[in-house]
């Protein structure tokens, strides 16, 4: 099935205009494709189109498409949940972490990835409206995390990942990005060298882009109705 070549184009207008309605630069916000149980040569289509940056949540599905997809320069995101004994495949595999939340996850991945490989990007993932179901750092944790994060080789802590709690009242979103936004100037003032604030997706775009998103994770949005 080819792309729904509008899809991009929409999203691209929507950041565009996010970013200029907060007054910043659209170029300095990345757009991370979210392939979840996309089949890989969409990806590949995507790839065609222009999109660099793709983010998957499944290890083994991911690495199976990465395979598939070893010709093209393709930066890959891991943005799920981790078990610490696929640690290894996930430091050797992708070049970004979005989903670090454990110490002994951040020291596997340290201790996994190769020597001669760049250092792997790390984001801490923040609980930051401490949902009980949801994954992540509660906020308190995060300090003590960044400070193992700057200790560890062959890492290198770029920022921090945030999935606020669901809600159609972007009053309420712009509340828990501002805070996660806040704990990003904090570590910032305390030294820590940062530049990536991963957060909003398709229904609140706009709300990240305006508390200070660089980052955008974005799926059906781009690729369509997930297949099954």
């Amino acid at each position: 099935m080819n792309f729904n070549m509008q899809n991009p184009e929409n999203v691209r207008q929507r950041l565009a205009n996010a970013s200029e309605l907060a007054h910043r630069d659209v170029a300095g916000i990345t757009l991370v494709a979210v392939s979840k149980k996309h089949r890989a040569q969409r990806i590949r289509q995507l790839f065609e189109l222009g999109q660099v940056d793709f983010g998957e949540n499944q290890l083994q599905e991911a690495l199976k498409k990465q395979d598939e997809l070893a010709d093209l320069d393709i930066c890959w995101h891991f943005i799920g949940t981790i078990q610490s004994n696929k640690t290894r495949d996930i430091a050797r595999r992708f070049s970004w972490v979005q989903s670090v939340d454990r110490e002994k996850v951040l020291r596997r991945l340290s201790e996994h990835r190769p020597a001669e490989l760049p250092a792997l990007n790390i984001c801490l993932q923040v609980n930051i409206d401490c949902e009980p179901q949801k994954s992540g750092l509660l906020p308190g944790s995060v300090p003590a995390m960044a400070e193992l994060a700057r200790q560890l080789p062959r890492i290198r802590l770029r920022g921090l990942m945030a999935i606020p709690r669901a809600t159609s009242d972007m009053r309420l979103a712009r509340e828990s990005f501002r805070r996660v936004k806040q704990l990003y100037d904090q570590l910032q003032v305390s030294g820590y060298e940062l530049d990536t604030l991963s957060m909003g997706m398709s229904a609140d775009m706009e709300a990240a882009v305006a508390e200070g998103s660089t980052m955008i994770r974005i799926g059906t949005d781009l690729f369509g109705p997930r297949p099954g």
